[in-house]
C-alpha cells in the first residue's frame, strides 16, 4: 500500500470530515506537525475536537485553527500561551476538557493500546475528579480515567521512510509516538524522507504499522515559544 504523498493536503485528502476528533502531536511549539496543521486550516473542516497538550500560540500551530474557529473542543493539559483560546473559552465558544499532563499522556497511551480506562491517584479530591468513578486500592483512593482515541492523528518526526517508520529528534518526541498509535488513521510529516532500509531498526521510535500516510514537510519555521537567554 502506498504511504508516501506529495504534500500535506494530499496526505489528508479523504480523511477529513466535520465533527471529527483529531490528535495533534507536539509540546508547546516543539515537534508540532506544522504543514499538516496548515493543510487542516486550508481544508475548511470544522467542529473539530482536538486532543493536544496545548493549543499553540495565537498565530502559529493549533492557534491558526482557533483563529478560523474550526475547533469546537480542546482536550488539553496547558493552554496558557494563547489569547485567542482564552477569549473563545470565556465567551462560551470553545469547550475545554482539562487534564493533568501525565494523565493526558496515559489516556492517549491507553487508547492506543486498546485499554478503555485506568485508575490513577492524580486529581483525587480536585475538580478533575468530579463526576468520575472512584475506587479504593490498598487503602488509597483512585479515580477512573478513560483512554483516548481519535479519528485521525497528525504527528511530526525528524526522519521517516516510505513504510512509515519514524524517528523523532530529542524532546520533539514528546506526545508524538503515543498519538501515532491512537488514531484510526495516522498521518506523519517528516523533515527527511529516507529510503527504506536507511533507518537503524533498533532506533525506530514509531514502527510503520501505526502510520497510514507520510509526507515530507515543505517548510518548517520551528518557532521558539519563549526564548530565554542568560544575561551578560
Amino acid at each position: 500500500m502506498k504511504k508516501v504523498y506529495a504534500d500535506a493536503a494530499a496526505a489528508l485528502d479523504g480523511l477529513l470530515f466535520d465533527g471529527m476528533t483529531i490528535m495533534s502531536g507536539g509540546f508547546g511549539l516543539c515537534g508540532i506537525p506544522e504543514n499538516l496543521i496548515l493543510a487542516l486550516r486550508d481544508s475548511g473542516v470544522k467542529n473539530l475536537t482536538v486532543i493536544s497538550n496545548n493549543a499553540g500560540v495565537d498565530d502559529f500551530g493549533l492557534g491558526l485553527l482557533l483563529q478560523t474557529r474550526q475547533i469546537k473542543k480542546m482536550i488539553s493539559s496547558y493552554v496558557g500561551e494563547n489569547d485567542t483560546f482564552e477569549k473563545q473559552y470565556l465567551s462560551g465558544e470553545l469547550e475545554l476538557e482539562f487534564n493533568p499532563q501525565g494523565t493526558l499522556a496515559e489516556r492517549i497511551r491507553a487508547g492506543g493500546a486498546g485499554i478503555p480506562g485506568f485508575y490513577t491517584k492524580t486529581g483525587v479530591g480536585t475538580l478533575i475528579a468530579e463526576g468520575k468513578e472512584h475506587k479504593e486500592f490498598d487503602g488509597e483512593t483512585y479515580v477512573l480515567e478513560r483512554g483516548l482515541a481519535a479519528d485521525l492523528s497528525i504527528v511530526k518526526a525528524r526522519k521517516g521512510d516510505a513504510e512509515g517508520n519514524l524517528v523523532y529528534r530529542k524532546t520533539a518526541r514528546n506526545f508524538n509516538p503515543m498519538m501515532a498509535t491512537a488514531g484510526k488513521a495516522t498521518v506523519a510529516e517528516v523533515e527527511d524522507l529516507v529510503p527504506v532500509g536507511t533507518l537503524d531498526p533498533d532506533g525506530i521510535h514509531t514502527p510503520g504499522i501505526f502510520v497510514s500516510r507520510i509526507v515530507q514537510g515543505a517548510h518548517y519555521e520551528k518557532r521558539i515559544e519563549k526564548r530565554t537567554v542568560r544575561e551578560g
